[in-house]
This record gives structure tokens, sequence and C-alpha cells, in this order.
């Protein structure tokens, strides 16, 4: 339903045929901290996205612009919208899939059980988003979530869906989950080696080890032809023009004063830098370096926590409603109902309930190993920290996990009552993020 809104909200406009695809994309689809990076990449292949954080991810994006460019042969329109939502619903019902199967699987609830905790882990304002956001969050979820599947069936509860994971499928998840998004690729390791334990040496370890090296050379190939050509033309470019206006000026003012000129130039682009919401609304690195100028020291943690991490990935805040902090919204938005603070003090208090109850499971710290390793990255080192919300979908499957465990060792009456307010919860979710999302969209 959400990809058809999308679809109807801007077919009109991005249907249509453009010289410069990436620009009609940038300006026109606006949602969150998200990018319409795919959008463009489908339509006229180019590298796109970071390539040291989505070292294969351009590649996997190939055929469906060879798909693309055959629909668009037949109908004289681009069909990059159509195309993308069949990927990213493709990627959404798997997600449920495989998060439906660990309910039942390997955790062992009930059924409807099952269904409610994954129906509640899709309530989530920035998973229901990436549903249909042209990003590659619900991709990296799918992946994880196969992880997760394929490694923890050798424990589950129904003794016909045993299966022992493979080199061979710790390979294929490792180069596409990581393809997609290098930091899952950590995720994978960490999964492999808690689920086999001593087996994950030397075979394990030594193939995977191998893998991460081709990607990260993948990654740097990659960069040094088609991604650096493209960055040095832009400088060279962006000189060019800084070198034009000078010359505007000094023709007007005179030659004596070309140093003055120069000096006020820089100054000014200096003052717009710092005015801008870039600026401001991003903390100051722990480090300088290539990787370590990415991270953030001063983001105030605990407001993140509250309003960002479990607040906006969960629940949509009304005020700034969907705008990017990188451009008009604050990086810390308070609600103004303060329901929506019970709800998430609720949840948060259900998921501690569930990592208490399931602290003997293996699967369940593997679990929380993969956030472990997410909240070290963002909430540890700062990356990304200021629009953490729309990462959501590579780590906030967890909750609804533990709270599956909860329900496994709760007596009958309370698993009842647990899955009633689960139901509310997730009923008010639904209707609270959709109905904001239309807003956003449409008024």
């Amino acid at each position: 339903m959400l990809n058809i809104l999308n679809i109807v909200r801007y077919a009109g406009e991005l249907s249509v045929k453009s010289d410069d695809t990436w620009k009609l994309f940038v300006r026109t689809w606006h949602l969150s901290g998200f990018d319409p990076i795919t959008y463009a990449v489908i339509t006229d292949w180019r590298v796109g996205y970071n390539i040291y954080r989505h070292p294969l991810l351009p590649y996997f994006m190939w055929p469906f612009t060879k798909i693309n460019e055959g629909l668009m042969w037949l109908t004289g329109y681009n069909c990059v919208m159509f195309v993308t939502a069949a990927l990213l619903i493709f990627c959404s019902v798997y997600s449920f899939v495989f998060l439906n199967r660990i309910f039942t699987d390997i955790i062992g609830i009930k059924r409807k059980e099952g269904y409610i905790l994954s129906a509640l882990t899709f309530s989530f304002a920035y998973i229901l988003l990436a549903s249909f956001a042209p990003d590659h969050f619900i991709m990296s979820m799918c992946c994880l979530l196969a992880t997760l599947y394929i490694f923890g069936r050798e424990k589950a509860i129904v003794p016909e869906k045993q299966k022992k994971a493979t080199v061979l499928d710790a390979c294929l998840l490792f180069v596409v989950t990581a393809g997609v998004t290098l930091s899952n690729g950590l995720k994978v390791i960490a999964v492999a080696f808690l689920a086999k334990g001593k087996k994950f040496f030397p075979y394990y370890f030594i193939t995977l080890l191998a893998l991460s090296g081709m990607i990260w050379g993948s990654a740097r190939l990659t960069y040094h032809y088609l991604v650096r050509p493209t960055e040095v033309a832009n400088k060279e470019k962006a000189a060019k023009k800084r070198e034009a206006q000078l010359e505007r000026l000094v023709a007007k003012y005179g030659e004596a004063k070309r140093d003055s000129i120069e000096k006020k130039l820089k100054e000014k682009r200096t003052r717009r830098y710092k005015m801008s919401a870039f600026y401001k609304h991003t903390g100051k690195p722990i480090a300088k370096g290539e990787f370590m100028g990415w991270t953030d020291g001063t983001t105030n943690r605990w407001d993140v926590a509250v309003e960002c991490l479990f607040g906006e990935g969960i629940m949509l805040h009304e005020d700034y409603l969907l705008k990017d902090v990188l451009v008009n919204r604050p990086v810390i938005v308070r609600y103004i109902n303060w329901f929506n603070y019970i709800v998430e003090g609720l949840l948060i208090l259900l998921f501690l309930a569930g990592i208490w109850m399931g602290r003997h499971s293996r699967f369940l710290w593997i679990c929380l190993a993969c956030f472990a390793i997410d909240m070290a990255l963002h909430m540890g080192l700062g990356f990304g920290i200021n629009e953490i919300a729309i990462m959501s979908a590579h780590y906030l499957w967890v909750l609804p996990i533990a709270m599956g465990y909860l329900l496994k060792y709760s007596e009958e009456n309370r698993r009842t009552i647990f899955s009633s307010i689960l139901s509310v919860i997730t009923i008010y979710l639904v209707i609270w993020n959709v109905v904001l999302t239309i807003e956003f969209m449409y008024f």
C-alpha cells in the first residue's frame, strides 16, 4: 500500500526522461534522511552509493538497470519506481517471512504470537518507511534476518527444521550482506562465530577473512577507477567556477584588490558552510582521518537514545515531520503527545524483560551481539548518530526477538496479557505512523 502511495505521489514527476536524473530525483523525492540513490542508479547506472559503505550494492543493482532499460524501450517512460518497488516489496516480504520463522521455528512460540511480533516489527516507523524508501535499508534487514535464520536453525525447536549452516552458506551470506552494507559484514562474522563456536576455526575464519579482503579490494578499485575521476572533475569544475567569480570581481574593482577580494570570498564560503544545517547538526569528530572524520564525540547520547534511537525509529514525531536533519530538522525533536513516551518506555521494559527471560539462549545473545555492533558504531563512535533513526532496519528487529522469549517463558495467563498488550501497541503504531506518513506525502 505504501509503495503504491509513493508511486502515485511521485510517478508523474519521476517517470519522465531527464538529461540529469541525479538532480531530478534528489530535488523531487524527499523522505527524512533517506536518499533516492537507488532510483538514480537503476535509471542510469553509476556507482552512486558511498562505495566504502556499500561496496557491491551498485553491481547488485545492475540487473535492475537492464530491466528498467527494457521497460523504458517498451513504454517510453522511466519505470524505475515500479522496478524499485518490486525489489523493496520482495525484501520486505522475505524479511517478514524470515522473522516469523525465527519466532516459530527457532524461539518456539505460537504461530499467532509470531505474527503479532512480526507485525510489531513492521509497525516501527523507520522499518515501515524502509519498506518503500528507495534506499538500501530494507535490503540489509532481509540479509541480516536470513543470516540469523540460517545459522539459528541449527538449534531449531522444530526437529524437521534443523539444518546446519555450511561454509558456503556463510560465504554467500557474507558477500551479499557486506556487499549491501559493509558494517553488516561484521554481524555475519559475529553470527557465524557465536553459532559455530570452536568450529568457526579455521575454515570459516580463513574464508570470511579472504572474502573481506576481496570486498575491500573491490571497493578500492571501484573508487580509483569509477568514483575518483568524477570527484576530481567536480573539484576542478568548482575551482574553475570560483576562479571565474574571482576574476569578474577583480576586473570590476582592480587587480590591486585581488588578495582582499579572494580573502572575502573564502570568508563568505566559510560563513555559508557554518550556517548550514549539515554543519550545525553534525558533532565534532573524535579524531581526524579518512574514516574517523565520520565519528561524532559531542552529540548528547541520552537525548539521541530517547528521541531518535527508541523514539523516532519507532514512532514519528509530529513536529518537523519526516524532515531531513541535514537540511531542515533539528537533531533532537520532542513528542507533543506524552502518551508516546509511555509506549516507548513500555516497549523498552518488555525488551529488557525478554532479555532476562531468554538470558540462557545462545540465539538471543547472537541477536544482541548484532545489536551491540550497531550501538558501538552509532552510539559509541557516533557514526551517523545525528540521523540514527534511518538505520532502524539494521537493528530494531532485536526488540521483538527478545520479546519472543518473554512470551515463551511466561505462564499462560501472563502470556495472554503480554500478547494483548503487544497487539494494542502494534495497532497504535501502525495507525500513528501510517497516518503521519500519508500526511507528509500528500498534505
